[in-house]
């Protein structure tokens, strides 16, 4: 598409355009001493257009990285096929139904730990825990996580903090080649150590509804397993750097009310709605 047809700049008028900045900045800046050099703001500028414009295929070598960083740090992938097949299997029905970036390689993982959490990096990798999966109800509250992740990945919302933090912190690493580890040590971090924006939640609690919704899950399993969670003995890992849980629940349920119904909502009987425990369990089981 022409760039003057989509409202962006051509990326050669866009570099340009960081390097006046950085120019006008460097001419401000009366302590020579202390001006940060005419290049590292011109090359910070270019990082954050790269950030801002990673393609598909960059997205999903970003992710890869920090797939392997984790493992390196310690994650453990469950090795189980019959559950990792259930995931993938829940995780594509997500996917096929309502995934706008149908470039993205969807990729769902187990992870062997007892603690209840999930999260998404980027390039279409989603990861829950056995703990998570044990403590779920049906496969609807499960999928309603799955579909919240996923979420994450639509709006790119790892990518967008990723690039805040290198902006705030002034780095000026690479995100190929080599340096791309340090990259995914930052993103590793940020969801690990820092609190999720307020607005990222809402907007992937609404995508994940909205995916759960065309996928015809039962859109009640959002806000009960969120309730479930909530009123557990500890809070779980991927909620306690959440914002407040009530609120979430209270707009969950009014989005329900008013938005459209799928055939669940009008029948949670049938058995594609995902309610079922005993069925559930069956597949799951307890470990």
């Amino acid at each position: 598409m022409n760039d003057s047809v989509s409202g962006q700049l051509p990326i050669y008028k866009r570099v340009f355009a960081v390097t006046a900045l950085a120019t006008s900045i460097a001419i401000a800046t009366p302590n020579t001493a202390q001006a940060i050099p005419l290049r590292d703001l011109i090359f910070r500028g270019i990082q954050v257009i790269q950030l801002s414009n990673l393609s598909n295929k960059q997205e999903r070598e970003l992710g890869e990285q920090i797939h392997r960083n984790l493992q390196s740090q310690g994650m453990r992938l469950h090795q189980g096929r019959t559950l990792n097949r259930y995931i993938t299997r829940i995780g594509q029905r997500l996917v096929d139904a309502g995934s706008r970036r149908r470039k993205v390689d969807y990729r769902f993982q187990v992870v062997d730990d007892s603690r209840v959490n999930a999260f998404a990096t980027m390039g279409g990798r989603v990861y829950v825990t056995t703990g998570l999966i044990n403590i779920a109800d049906n496969e609807a509250q499960l999928a309603s996580v799955i579909s919240h992740e996923i979420g994450h990945i639509e709006k790119q919302h790892l990518v967008k903090q990723i690039r805040k933090t290198m902006v705030a912190q002034g780095l000026t690493t690479a995100i190929t080649g080599s340096n791309r580890s340090q990259v995914a040590n930052i993103g590793i971090n940020l969801l690990v150590s820092r609190p999720q924006s307020r607005s990222d939640e809402y907007d992937a609690d609404r995508e994940g509804l909205r995916i759960l919704r065309a996928a015809n899950y039962a859109t009640s399993a959002m806000p009960a397993f969120m309730r479930k969670l909530v009123s557990s003995r500890s809070t779980p890992t991927f909620l306690s750097t959440h914002p407040a849980v009530p609120d979430r629940v209270v707009r969950l349920e009014n989005d329900i009310q008013s938005g459209p119904q799928n055939e669940c909502d009008r029948n949670p009987d049938l058995i594609s709605c995902g309610l079922s425990q005993s069925r559930y369990r069956q597949i799951v089981g307890r470990r």
